[in-house]
């Protein structure tokens, strides 16, 4: 047998090689991490069964992972996610567990299996959606924010359920009894949370400071209660988990979050290296078509589902589209679950392999999916209108009886804001994909209309035939050539004002019709130059400092 530092450098050095033509394929480092775990197992490069220190780093690996969780779950984000995104959330995990567990017992599987699958399917990936959301920038977006708060329920349900598991293990439950181990867990949770409140705030204020101290007592506090729960009974996840809800309102909990990362991705390869080891020593043999069934079902069912609630409560039909398209994968959180399944005895090889052979199907598939879900909502609108029910009245724009304005701003971000400074307020009609942006305005008494600029269906809500001007400040050049497109419908047609991040993209703008492009940067430059040329001694500069001071002071009077 290689030396332990051998057998850890290979599968490093494996995953880092995979990981690099994930990158240069568009996939998620974890199918590279699965990946090397077979090529090890497969070639029979060390033996990970037989490794306590690669077990305890993929305990590891799971407890930073919930610690992050933890961290990032706190309170205020339940409150804001709003009832439709738990609504939804939990109406998809009731339906789609359901389904799933029939589905496994029509394929026969035993019914604690069949269950664990059902659960398993139910579950998307955090990680892959907030990646994907963040590159194409709607994070902020209507779907956006609506797939993060049933991301946001899943992940409360999915630690809900690994703790449960993690505390009715033999082991456990024959020292401690379920009795007592209900009390422990009760004192463990009541003295983390006083200890997250009353003290721990004042150390992490007096070494904020410092960021390798910050660094240094978050690890000792997230060992710490990892140790009292294993001392109780309990698993190091659950510890990890515990330790994050109780910094989750702390002021410095981005700053832990952000340092403790790296950490958990070190720990957690090793964990999914693990797992598609497994995969060389499970027994596939006959689980072909329930491995296609069960990806075809994440990939369309679970979407069904998603369009079919969104569409009953009154959602816009590429809101639902959107939203829907996101939840077509498994989630690491499925992983763990067969995982710790196999690790209780609930199930066998075959069943771990199979969900985790379903997790990789799905998750390449719906990462391109997500991708290309602009270019596939045009193709499909006829047949999602079907889903399209009840007026769509959650995303009903308008804030009063008439919106025929003036002067229309899409995109009412740092911007917008600015330009509508100075404009009076009955004038202006604010087109934006961000619900908070779009209440905030509505509040000011501002005609608003929520949506994104890539709907169609916004494009013919716009007051085209009374808008003097047009005024769109999303840098997606995309968003704005459609725009200028659907301008030519209209003759006579407002003066249209797009953004662009770049200089060609502007020529291109201009081109397609554009009256004006805001350059930011180019506009900025421009006229710190001239004012430098036309004032060589710099007088100018302090009429100015004091204009944009009151600027600033009126913003944040107005918006701020």
């Amino acid at each position: 047998m290689l030396p332990f530092i051998t057998q850890l450098t290979l599968v490093f050095l494996i995953a880092a090689i995979l990981a690099i033509l994930a990158r240069f394929l568009k996939q998620p480092a974890v199918l590279a991490y699965l990946a090397a775990g077979v090529i090890a197992g497969h070639f029979g490069f060390f033996n990970f069964s037989d490794q306590g220190l690669f077990a305890l780093f993929s305990d590891l690996g799971i407890m930073f992972l919930l610690f992050l969780i933890g961290l990032e779950i706190n309170y205020d984000s339940l409150r804001l996610i709003g009832k439709h995104a738990i609504v939804i959330g939990l109406s998809q995990i009731v339906f789609t567990s359901s389904i799933g567990f029939f589905l496994a017992r029509f394929f026969s599987f035993e019914l604690l299996p069949a269950l664990y699958i059902g659960i398993a399917l139910t579950f998307s990936s955090t990680a892959i959606i907030v990646k994907i959301l963040s590159e194409k920038r709607d994070l902020h977006s209507l779907y956006g924010k609506m797939s993060l708060g049933i991301l946001l329920v899943q992940d409360v349900v999915a630690v809900g359920i690994l703790l449960f598991l993690n505390s009715t293990h033999p082991s456990i439950t024959a020292r401690f009894g379920i009795p007592l181990l209900f009390v422990s867990g009760i004192a463990l949770f009541a003295l983390t949370i006083w200890l997250g409140r009353a003290i721990l705030p004042r150390v992490l204020d007096f070494v904020a400071s410092s960021p390798e101290l910050l660094l240094l007592v978050s690890l000792a506090w997230v060992f710490l209660i990892s140790a009292m729960a294993h001392t109780l009974g309990f698993s190091l996840a659950i510890g990890g988990f515990l330790a994050g809800i109780s910094l989750a309102r702390a002021a410095e909990h981005f700053e832990i979050a952000s340092r403790v990362r790296p950490l958990r991705d070190f720990f957690i390869l090793v964990f999914f290296v693990i797992l598609g080891s497994s995969l060389v020593f499970s027994n596939l043999q006959g689980l072909l078509w329930p491995i296609l069934a069960f990806s075809l079902f994440v990939l369309i069912g679970n979407p069904l589902i998603i369009l079919v609630i969104m569409g009953l409560m009154g959602y816009r039909k590429r809101t639902s589209f959107m939203t829907s398209l996101t939840m077509a994968q498994i989630s690491e959180f499925s992983l763990i679950l067969a995982a710790l399944g196999a690790k209780l005895g609930h199930l066998g090889t075959s069943e771990t392999g199979l969900i985790a052979a379903v997790g990789i199907i799905t998750i390449m598939i719906s990462t391109h999916l997500m991708i290309h879900a602009n270019t596939l909502f045009p193709k499909l609108t006829k047949l999602l209108a079907f889903f399209e029910r009840g007026g769509a009245q959650h995303e009903e724009g308008f804030n009063s009886g008439e919106a025929l304005k003036p002067i229309v701003i899409i995109g009412f971000q740092r911007t917008g804001q600015n330009i509508a400074l100075d404009l009076p307020a009955d004038d202006l009609l604010i087109v934006d994909f961000d619900p908070h942006v779009i209440h905030e305005a509505s509040r000011k008494g501002i005609a608003c209309i929520l949506g994104d600029i890539s709907d169609v269906g916004i494009l013919e809500r716009l007051p085209w035939r009374t808008a003097r001007v047009i005024i769109s400040t999303s840098p997606d050049l995309e968003n704005n050539l459609a725009l200028l497109a659907y301008a030519y419908r209209f003759r006579p047609r407002p003066k249209l004002i797009v953004r662009a991040e770049l200089e060609r993209e502007a020529e291109i703008l201009y081109e397609a019709g554009a009256d004006y492009v805001l350059l930011p940067h180019f506009t900025a430059g421009q006229y710190l130059g001239k004012t430098i040329a036309a004032d060589l001694d710099l007088k100018l500069l302090a009429k100015l400092k004091k204009s944009d001071l009151l600027s600033i002071k009126k913003w944040k009077r107005v918006f701020g």
